[in-house]
């Protein structure tokens, strides 16, 4: 039986790149999506593809901000697989309109903070409920994790788009909350903290960027790309860190360095 990964926001972007990753570790994988079924599909098929040995990969739209949705979610993974062994938290949103701080509105503020940071944590409580079951079921051989994908964001101001920033500082919080509660009943919790990553969410801004990276933004002088996340999530899912939890792992190019 292959172990079972749930990725939220899963169907581009850096979902994309932790489904892959999980593919060829020989994940089956539900893939969660908000509106692009097609991308989720195409997720999905490349994923099978990508797979070393036989897989399933299921897609499933829900709206993580949403709790009848997270319900649905947590429901559809058990009916399809019957277990899971890693929740991915990846779904995000940015703003619609990158706004001065002065100006920020309470629904953009809501709305962000209800996507990026209330979905994500309720979301966790519900599976990790399952996962205690589950525990209580299969024994100390099962040995889940969850995931969370925050951002630099989390302790970098942009005075455009504040909202964004304190729903990444708010989500960073999750994982040592649930690292603390679970560690004791063998389930670990980590923190994935992207930095500059290439994908639809980026582009906007990527003239801007480049600029950045150019002038020694990061000391590592690219932009990320979904595939380093990835990687770092294959890592935690192959147990490489049994005796770490809730440890944040920097996936930046160095950006979180302070340098003279």
């Amino acid at each position: 039986m292959n172990p079972v990964a749930l990725i939220t926001g899963g169907s581009r972007g850096i979902g994309r790149g932790v489904a892959l990753a999980l593919a060829a570790l020989g994940f089956d994988l539900v893939i969660n999506y908000r509106a692009n079924a097609e991308a989720a599909k195409e997720t999905a098929r490349d994923c099978v593809g990508a797979g070393k040995k036989k897989l399933r990969a299921e897609i499933c739209q829900a709206n993580v901000a949403v709790g009848c949705d997270r319900e649905e979610l947590v429901d559809f993974a058990e009916v399809k697989f019957g277990r899971i062994d890693l929740l991915v938290n990846n779904a995000g949103i940015a703003p619609k309109t990158r706004a001065d701080l002065l100006e920020c509105t309470e629904e953009s503020f809501d709305e962000l903070m209800a996507t990026n940071c209330k979905g994500p944590f309720f979301l966790t409580q519900s599976v990790a409920k399952w996962m205690l079951e589950l525990r209580k079921k299969l024994g100390e051989s099962y040995r889940p994790k969850i995931v969370t994908i925050s951002s630099v964001s989390a302790y970098t101001a942009s005075v455009n788009r504040g909202e964004y920033c304190i729903s990444k500082a708010g989500l960073s919080m999750v994982t040592p909350l649930f690292a603390s509660r679970l560690a004791s009943q063998g389930i670990n919790v980590y923190e994935i903290r992207p930095g500059i990553i290439a994908t639809d969410m980026t582009s906007a801004v990527k003239e801007k960027y480049d600029k950045l990276i150019e002038s020694d933004l990061t000391p590592i002088p690219r932009w990320g790309s979904p595939k380093d996340v990835g990687k770092a999530v294959a890592a935690i899912a192959e147990d490489r860190f049994p005796f770490s939890t809730g440890e944040v792992f920097n996936v930046d190019g160095g950006f979180h360095l302070r340098r003279l």
